[in-house]
């Protein structure tokens, strides 16, 4: 019986993790950039008053959601910029770390 209920368990999470796949891949987050920022938007549409509604529905109040002002592409652009940045002067940052080792070295020898 352990083994089918770990054999149970395992065809749940599968099924869970399929059909959040699923649904990242349907909404257009596995897409470019340009469709994430669009799913996204409509997610920060959608979500609050769903919450809200759901939240009445059982009684709770839940303090307002925070507003982001986050774009997705931006802070991809950004942190692709920076990365071609570091790897645009990384020939000559390696240049000036090996001179400066080798003269730490010989000063040691001295």
């Amino acid at each position: 019986t352990a083994a089918a209920f770990n054999s149970f368990r395992f065809v749940i999470k599968g099924s869970l993790a399929g059909a959040a796949v699923y649904v990242a891949y349907d909404q257009g987050l596995l897409g470019s950039g340009t469709q994430g920022a669009e799913a996204l938007r409509k997610a920060q549409a959608a979500l609050p008053p769903a919450i809200q509604e759901w939240t009445s529905y059982v009684g709770w109040e839940l303090p307002p959601t925070p507003k982001f002002d986050f774009s997705p592409s931006d802070s991809w652009n950004k942190g692709v910029q920076t990365v071609m940045s570091a790897l645009s002067v990384a020939p000559s940052r390696a240049c000036e770390y090996t001179v400066e080792g080798w003269n730490y070295v010989k000063d040691l020898v001295k």
